[in-house]
């Protein structure tokens, strides 16, 4: 008895629409299975199954590919290598690595070029911290790996894995696929190396959550003071076309005070990404003066990439993310930006004919948030220890219209919200967030944080709020009939206003001094204005004239003193506290008996 044609059939293309490819003859595939496509062998990956046919999505350039080519299986899900070597590289969303396909084809990248995420050949040092004989269970130390002078590599046991330990290598350098131990499991003995892998859309595992206590450092004033994010964290910041987002993105990648940080250029032009690549080997940790690649990974999937590979991006970069905060590290993720991906879902599911919701956009859009944002969080590791992966996500709504779907269900799933403001950007107020738009709900989460650092926090920032509220009600009636109908007590709020734009919020990410500031030095010039406010007020409302405070020499050292005085100059900023307060009292005198 012959078999039937369609059980025989060799899988192939029957369709090609794009980077999305129908294909028959997949009788027994899985849900996302990674497929080998043609005769260059393009990857794709199985979204959709119907009797033996298959819809693929391949991340690559599907030109001159037609019906009848060959498609091959794989048996296993798209996954990403994880071991030493991934800290200080660059990669595209398939974690493919751009300077290895340089050095393999040049400049540009072929299709179905195949490098190996990681170097197998490299020796790297280990050091054993586990010993013969002893219970290990998934997420347990077995030794540890100077990956670069910056990040400690845990190497540690696969979740999923428990046993005991009957031998582990010696100190010594080994290859990422050598055996360093052998564990004797229930399911017979289980040889260990290095390198694992793991599949991108599956969460990895923890024991269990904890409540963010921490403030995720970014050496932005305007973050740290008034919209804080905790470690665990997750924020977004929404902002139309020339708002500053990418730069922002930039500084928080550079200063955040996160042990591993994962920049994602998603659907970025290629220019903002090469930016990046040059100035981070370069650029200086400010805490151990070591260059920020020795704890940084780039994902480039830039807008002239193929458009797939930009959905799968982001899986990838959280996936990185989490194999660090397994090893109990604090990691950082940056997004730029969710509005590319999500425009990347929409084109794949008007191509997959799925019915389009809002804009076009998939009815899945909400929940592919979601599951992408609840990744991060402060966790307990399954190794016991406490560890972080606070999220940032750059959205850039058309027109700046923040009603647009990607930017109102991500308020959803985010608690910190930096909107940035385009007159602010026009206005060359940088960085462009706007204080009354903007929102964190992790002030509770950090207030016990922020005591210890600068036990008066809360009230001046919640003052300094006060002023900047107050201001922009009074700009209403300015803009009616001017500022000299309002008396003096409220053109001092509109004086000290000015001040804390210019001398306290707006901060030069280009210059050396102001690029980060410490929360030390953000607490000092944040006291010394509102130092001015205050006294200022209660002259005022004596009847000094306002005119007498605007006069007064310290006046215009406040605001230069952001670029005046480095973060290890605070003695400085307190002897300008102290000239602010002698040349009040000499105003003082003046007030009439």
């Amino acid at each position: 008895m012959t078999a039937s044609p369609q059980a025989t059939a060799a899988p192939s293309v029957t369709r090609v629409s794009g980077p999305i490819v129908a294909a028959g003859g997949m009788r027994g595939a899985q849900m996302y299975e990674v497929v080998l496509v043609g005769d260059l062998g393009l990857i794709g990956e199985v979204v959709r199954l119907v009797d033996d046919s298959a819809t693929i999505t391949v991340y690559e350039d599907t030109s001159m590919l037609k019906p009848g080519a060959p498609v091959h299986r794989t048996g296993a899900p798209l996954s990403v290598w994880l071991g030493p070597g991934l800290v200080g590289n660059i990669y595209d969303g398939v974690q493919r690595p751009l300077p290895g396909i340089q050095k393999a084809s040049g400049a540009w990248i072929r299709r179905g070029e195949k490098v190996a995420p990681l170097d197998a050949a490299k020796p790297w040092p280990f050091e054993p911290v586990a010993a013969p004989g002893q219970p290990v269970e998934a997420g347990q130390v077995l030794g540890d790996v100077q990956e670069t002078p910056l990040v400690k590599h845990r190497i540690l046991v696969p979740p999923g894995v428990r046993g005991t330990l009957e031998s582990i290598a010696a100190k010594g350098e080994y290859t990422l696929q050598q055996t360093l131990a052998v564990l004797d499991t229930p399911d017979g003995p289980k040889e260990l190396a290095m390198l694992q892998k793991w599949p991108v859309r599956r969460p990895r595992p923890i024991r269990e959550r904890l409540r963010t206590g921490e403030p995720l450092v970014t050496g932005q004033r305007i973050i740290d003071t008034f919209f804080p994010i905790a470690k665990g964290g997750t924020a977004a910041i929404p902002g139309g076309f020339g708002t500053g987002k990418t730069i922002v993105q930039h500084q928080l990648a550079k200063w955040s005070d996160a042990e591993v940080i994962v920049y994602i250029g998603c659907g970025e032009r290629g220019n903002e990404m090469t930016e990046v690549l040059r100035e981070f080997p370069e650029l200086k940790d400010p805490r151990s003066g070591r260059p920020l690649m020795e704890r940084t990974i780039l994902i480039a999937n830039t807008s002239n990439m193929p458009v797939a590979a930009r959905e799968v991006s982001i899986y990838t970069g959280i996936t990185l993310a989490e194999y660090y905060r397994d090893m109990g590290k604090n990691v950082a993720v940056f997004a730029d930006s969710t509005s590319r991906w999500a425009e990347a879902l929409r084109e794949l599911a008007a191509r997959l004919e799925e019915m389009p919701a809002e804009e076009g956009f998939p009815a899945t859009l909400p929940a592919r948030l979601a599951q992408f944002y609840e990744r991060g969080g402060a966790v307990r590791t399954l190794g016991g220890e406490a560890a972080s992966v606070s999220i940032v996500g750059a959205v850039s709504p058309p027109g700046g219209d923040f009603s647009e779907p990607v930017t109102q269900h991500t308020r959803r799933f985010t608690r910190c919200f930096w909107a940035l403001d385009t007159e602010l950007a026009y206005a060359r107020h940088h960085p462009s967030i706007h204080w009354l738009r903007s929102y964190s709900e992790y002030i509770e989460d950090v207030s016990a944080w922020w005591q210890k650092e600068a036990p008066d926090w809360a009230d001046m920032r919640t003052e300094a709020l006060t002023i900047l509220q107050r201001e922009d009600r009074l700009q209403q009636i300015v803009k009616l009939v001017g500022p000299d109908v309002l008396p003096d007590t409220q053109r001092l709020v509109l004086f000290v206003s000015e001040i804390l734009k210019d001398g306290f919020l707006a901060q030069d990410a280009y210059d050396d001094r102001d690029s980060y500031c410490s929360p030390a030095r953000q607490v000092a010039l944040l006291r010394i204005i509102l130092m001015l406010y205050r006294r200022g007020r209660d002259l005022v409302q004596a009847g000094l004239p306002l005119a007498r405070l605007r006069e007064m020499k310290c006046v215009p050292d406040i605001v230069r003193a952001r670029s005046v005085y480095g973060n290890d100059e605070l003695q400085g900023l307190e002897q300008l506290g102290q000239r602010v307060l002698a040349e009040v009292g000499r105003a003082a005198k003046e007030l009439p008996r």
